[in-house]
């Protein structure tokens, strides 16, 4: 592999050269598309890897690319505004990678405390249980628990479950519009680290989320993440 010549620009950090170089050769491509490994910038331009590494981040914090733990860096889709959410079908084919989902469970519940003061129903009131086993590229990444208030979704369980959540409460006019989040860092329980192929009480990524439409609940759902195949990016600030 031919080294590129740094010499002649003295005037300009290595690390932009590095960062307009990537930037340039990726301008045209697809999102999903890999970007240059660090390895292979390093021989090229003959620099250290801090500096090809700052130049990856600056290109990650601009939005062209996008680091995916365990797989490599890749050319990133575009960003959504701040604020719309996207349903993990919809999250990771943006990553450039194929959704998988395993039903665990899908049952009519009788809400208890917690699920019926987030769905703003009475304790004891129908809800939808359902528990999926999620994967991309046919990798393990979380365990999925959501609820979903009964009456609002008639027939729901009988019709055949869907492929995404979202699409099935966009199709009845329900997909939320807005959520309240929660993220912690815990320690896997026995059952969730053999469904995540774990060790009893490896780290783990706890996600909790109320989705509204309006002023209206429609989801509550608990995800259990392995964090070493899933990074949460938040974007904050947008157009006004």
């Amino acid at each position: 592999m031919d080294t590129v010549d740094v010499r002649p620009a003295e005037r300009s950090l290595k690390h932009v050269q590095v960062r307009e170089y990537v930037r340039d050769l990726l301008a045209a491509a697809e999102p999903g598309t890999a970007a240059p490994s660090e390895r292979e910038l390093v021989a090229q331009f003959g620099v250290a890897r801090m500096t090809v590494r700052q130049a990856l981040d600056a290109l990650v914090g601009e939005g062209l690319l996008e680091r995916v733990p365990g797989r490599g860096t890749f050319v990133a889709q575009p960003r959504h505004r701040a604020g719309q959410l996207t349903s993990y079908t919809e999250d990771i084919k943006r990553r450039g990678m194929l959704p998988e989902s395993q039903t665990l469970l899908a049952r009519r519940e009788q809400a208890g405390p917690g699920v019926a003061r987030a769905l703003s129903i009475t304790p004891g009131d129908a809800v939808i249980h359902w528990k999926r086993l999620r994967r991309a590229d046919q990798q393990v990444v979380c365990i999925e628990d959501a609820y979903l208030n009964e009456v609002l979704l008639p027939g729901f369980l009988q019709s055949g479950m869907p492929t995404s959540l979202y699409d099935a409460l966009e199709a009845r006019g329900l997909r939320p519009t807005w959520a309240e989040d929660s993220i912690c860092a815990d320690a896997a329980e026995a059952e969730e680290a053999g469904l995540l192929e774990l060790s009893a009480g490896a780290p783990v990524l706890r996600h909790s989320r109320r989705a509204l439409l309006a002023d209206k609940p429609v989801e509550v759902s608990r995800t259990v993440y392995r964090p070493d195949r899933f990074t949460v990016y938040v974007q904050l600030g947008g157009d006004s």
